[in-house]
């Protein structure tokens, strides 16, 4: 479960977000791309936009379902 204490500083405001226990699978970034994207200086990844339409909120909670170290998390 991600833990919302240890966000990524890079994550935007909003209910979705990365921690720093991320391997940089690159799981969510596949899923969606337009909601996840790389620090390349931590190698990680965050949440660059959240999530506007239903479309999008299913892709980023498929994301979320799908990360095997569950680094994603989902207040609300």
């Amino acid at each position: 479960m991600a833990d919302r204490e240890d966000k990524h500083p890079l994550n935007v405001a909003g209910k979705f977000y990365n921690d720093q226990s991320c391997i940089d699978c690159d799981m969510c970034r596949e899923i969606a791309p337009s909601i996840f994207t790389r620090d390349d200086d931590e190698g990680l990844s965050y949440v660059y936009k959240q999530p506007e339409t239903l479309a999008e909120i299913a892709l980023a909670t498929e994301a979320l379902e799908a990360c095997p170290t569950e680094t994603i998390g989902c207040d609300g």
